[in-house]
């Protein structure tokens, strides 16, 4: 991921307030659940010395209109004394608990690795006349998570099916309704173009008719052309068509991560080779002290010692957010930009 991302939290002081809320199935209940877990991490804040104008804009963050929407997506706040700075959806596996932070760096390790292993796709299920945008999530363990969905049709008052018979005025017909088409799918890709802007997709998803598919795949972006793969599995159809779609997503989705994996592997034994990459908490502050971070790099599964103060070094300097499987000193790695000065050499 782009640590950009969280970047806004950086540029401001501390100390934080940092709320993890976990996501739990939706309850009749859902308000009366979320107050109490509320209230206890309030409790938890206030021991901690978190100053009231902090808690209240937290509270006012989490104790909201749409309670059962912050029940069922969980959510990932930080706060200093001037307000809420973060508040997103927190796509913890079920079990993984609530949990609350007081200090000088905002804890975001476990949001950021969390947004580092998800594959985000932008689906578009296509026909001649328009389609249907869903934005979905896929991370490892969980099931996959709409986040929203768009309806693009065309705008012109005539019909785009083609007609079956007419000879001439066939071929005139046959043409404007292809125009019309095309137009209506060039209203898709630049919908497609505006959400990719601010939403950042790992793959775009083309499903759906063929034609419809194929001419829409003409009309993206380079951009998003280099990110798409078409699937003639699933659609919209019914449910049984929704399941066959999801299966395939979640068999897209492992394929990106797998790749990226593999690419974020090799790149960081090619930059250790080159004295290109550093390792341990120590030396990857230093390196980003002197602007060199251009990768971050987490254990997949093993927090970082000192993370928080790891990660804020590095969000400074733009860098960019990567895990990797295999061991490294203090849970975490950096490529670097330049070559290491002798100073980070060991």
């Amino acid at each position: 991921m782009q640590l950009a991302e969280v970047r806004n939290v950086y540029d401001h002081d501390g100390p934080f307030a940092t709320v993890y809320l976990e996501g739990r199935a939706p309850t009749p209940d859902a308000e009366h659940q979320v107050r109490l877990r509320w209230d206890d991490l309030r409790t938890r804040l206030e021991e901690a010395g978190a100053a009231d104008e902090t808690v209240t804009a937290l509270e006012n963050a989490v104790i909201v209109d749409d309670i059962t929407e912050v029940q069922n997506n969980g959510r990932v706040l930080v706060a200093n004394a001037s307000g809420v700075l973060l508040n997103a959806d927190w796509d913890a596996a079920i079990g993984a608990g609530d949990a609350v932070y007081f200090a000088q760096e905002p804890e975001l390790g476990a949001f950021t690795r969390e947004r580092a292993r998800s594959v985000r796709m932008l689906v578009v299920i296509a026909d001649r006349t328009g389609a249907t945008i869903r934005r979905i999530v896929a991370a490892e363990e969980h099931e996959l998570n709409e986040q929203a969905e768009h309806h693009v049709s065309a705008t012109a008052n005539a019909s785009v099916h083609k007609p079956r018979e007419g000879a001439l005025s066939h071929k005139q017909i046959q043409r404007r309704a292809d125009e019309e088409t095309q137009q209506s799918l060039r209203e898709v890709a630049d919908k497609l173009d505006q959400i990719a802007a601010d939403w950042r997709p790992d793959a775009v998803v083309l499903a759906g008719e063929t034609q419809g598919r194929n001419k829409l795949h003409d009309e993206l972006s380079e951009a998003l052309q280099e990110i798409a793969q078409q699937t003639e599995h699933g659609g919209t159809d019914d449910d049984a068509a929704e399941e066959a779609l999801a299966e395939e997503l979640r068999l897209i989705a492992s394929d990106v991560a797998d790749v990226r994996s593999q690419e974020l592997t090799k790149r960081y034994a090619h930059a250790r080779a080159h004295d290109y990459a550093v390792e341990g908490s120590e030396w990857v502050v230093r390196a980003a002290e002197m602007g060199a971070v251009e990768t971050l790099l987490f254990e997949h599964n093993r927090s970082a010692t000192e993370e928080a103060k790891v990660l804020g070094a590095s969000v400074k300097v733009d860098a960019s957010l990567g895990l990797l499987s295999s061991d490294v000193e203090d849970g975490v790695a950096a490529v670097l930009r330049f070559e290491a000065p002798d100073e980070l050499k060991k």
